[in-house]
């Protein structure tokens, strides 16, 4: 696995789990992200994406 990849598992990990605390709240952060990558598909995620899965 890529050190780069793993690294940016890592911080997407740690941002979803801020997500799911904020979550608790009368507010529902992750699902509206969501709702947002699916309506918008923002070049931001693709590029998230991308780094994941990469394989150099």
């Amino acid at each position: 696995m890529n050190t780069s990849s793993l690294i940016t598992r890592l911080k997407c990990a740690v941002v979803l789990i801020l997500f799911a605390i904020l979550g608790l709240g009368p507010f529902p952060v992750t699902s509206l992200l969501g709702v947002y990558v699916v309506i918008f598909r923002p070049q931001w995620f693709k590029n998230l994406v991308a780094r994941i899965y990469t394989n150099e």
